[in-house]
């Protein structure tokens, strides 16, 4: 089945996704057609389009229309709110990403910084690789004098199962470019998501 949305055009197979979620209720010992998981199958195919739908986003699309700037002052968003899969427990993590930039030349629209977190956040991942991801993006596409990327996240994997340590939270952070040898640009940062 394709899905097509407002940017991007989705592939994902309906059929196998729900050949799949039989399957792995089947194998935990539940009925498949009792009455509250007869239609889980096809609800777990719609719910893959939007945990997934990252898949085959690109970035670009989000960071590529710009806005000249005389401005090389930080620009920082704070407090995105994202939510990806683990790709290790297929069990969700959940945070907050804070974006710092400094700008050379050109700007990009505030929601184009959260809708780029958003393109790298729906997909299996692993945090670590996520903050990575959306510092590249940003350098790649906006080629600012630096890049500080910044997500705190609560996984459920670490929460729910294993170590079972709720409310405990993963930070990871990169620095690019001008933030990369400035640890007093990085305080000032860190000082400001606070």
């Amino acid at each position: 089945m394709k899905l097509v949305g407002k940017d991007e055009s989705i592939i994902m197979d309906d059929n196998k996704i729900q050949q799949a979620t039989r399957l792995l209720l089947e194998a935990i010992g539940e009925d498949i057609n009792r009455e509250g998981l007869e239609d889980t199958p096809i609800r777990i195919s719609k719910m893959c389009k939007e945990l997934f739908g990252g898949i085959n986003q690109d970035a670009s699309d989000h960071l590529s229309v710009t806005f000249h700037t005389k401005s090389n002052k930080m620009v920082i968003e704070k407090d995105i709110t994202f939510y990806s899969v683990c790709e290790h427990h297929l069990l969700p993590f959940l945070g907050k990403a804070h974006i710092a930039y400094i700008p050379n030349g050109e700007v990009v629209g505030l929601s184009k910084l959260a809708r780029t977190v958003e393109t790298f956040a729906r997909r299996p991942q692993i945090q670590e690789n996520l903050t990575a991801q959306i510092a590249d993006a940003i350098m790649k596409h906006l080629k600012p004098k630096g890049v500080m990327v910044i997500m705190e996240a609560e996984h459920l994997c670490m929460s729910m199962r294993g170590v079972s340590k709720p409310g405990s939270k993963t930070i990871t952070y990169i620095c690019c470019g001008d933030f990369e040898e400035d640890k007093a640009l990085q305080a000032s940062v860190f000082q400001l998501i606070k």
